[in-house]
């Protein structure tokens, strides 16, 4: 990530101890299979809707493809995005949302990374191997310590993390953005369902839409997103490390 422009804002509250427990894995750079099946969002609809259809052709095959690929030990999943050369990169096609189906089929108790990238290509890649632990982002980290639970009606989870991120600078507009994700979370929770509300709660950072809706980030204009496990027995809440860049 580029110091000049990288985010410096803390809310500690208890975190460093944290801070200095959590994992940040390497991006996988290692063999790569192209994907016989385009990659497709998440979908909520119905099983017989034609997104929810594509959704689980493109998981289903890409498990199959990645099959005999699978690592002992902690390990690492890389998910590139291929988009047409007219599409708008910094525009919708969220990267948490290719990734979540395919990392909750590939789940198991050593899955500690998972990276997903867009860009203008013809074709996707998907990558397994080994997770590789890196130094943490020398400076632009910022801790949130959420204590509410990501589901509450309330949106408490999201006001602790946006609370952790109002002192930050805004990422300057227009530009394409690096994220970084590095959770700390409890033996008993499962890591993948904060991505999709903590990058909602990131508007300080990201900016706001402009729909009607609160939580809406820009956070289409993310074309490389890493996320990172480290699981505590005693975290009796998540703490996130963030740490953000344009690209």
């Amino acid at each position: 990530m580029d110091p000049a422009h990288t985010v410096w804002a803390i809310n500690w509250a208890g975190g460093s101890r944290y801070f200095m427990a959590m994992h940040w894995y390497a991006r996988p750079k290692g063999d790569k299979h192209q994907l016989r099946v385009a990659p497709a969002l998440d979908s909520w609809n119905k099983a017989d809707d034609a997104g929810q259809v594509r959704l689980q052709a493109f998981v289903d095959d890409t498990e199959a493809l990645v099959a005999a690929t699978r690592v002992d030990g902690p390990w690492a999943l890389r998910l590139d995005v291929g988009l047409p050369a007219e599409e708008n990169l910094l525009h919708q096609k969220d990267l948490d949302n290719y990734a979540l189906r395919l990392a909750f089929r590939l789940q198991d108790a050593d899955l500690v990374s998972v990276w997903c990238t867009k860009r203008h290509s013809e074709h996707s890649f998907v990558r397994i191997e080994s997770a590789r632990e890196v130094p943490p982002p020398r400076e632009g980290v910022l801790i949130a310590e959420p204590t509410a639970s990501y589901a509450r009606p309330d949106h408490l989870y999201h006001q602790q993390i946006q609370a952790a991120a109002a002192g930050a600078a805004q990422l300057p507009a227009g530009r394409p953005v690096r994220l970084e994700l590095a959770f700390v979370v409890g033996p008993a929770w499962n890591w993948l369902n904060l991505w999709k509300p903590t990058i909602d709660a990131l508007v300080p950072l990201l900016g706001h839409s402009g729909s009607r809706r609160t939580w809406d980030p820009l956070d289409g204009r993310i074309i490389e997103l890493g996320m990172h496990l480290t699981v505590d027995k005693a975290a009796r809440h998540v703490v996130i490390g963030i740490a953000a860049a344009p690209e």
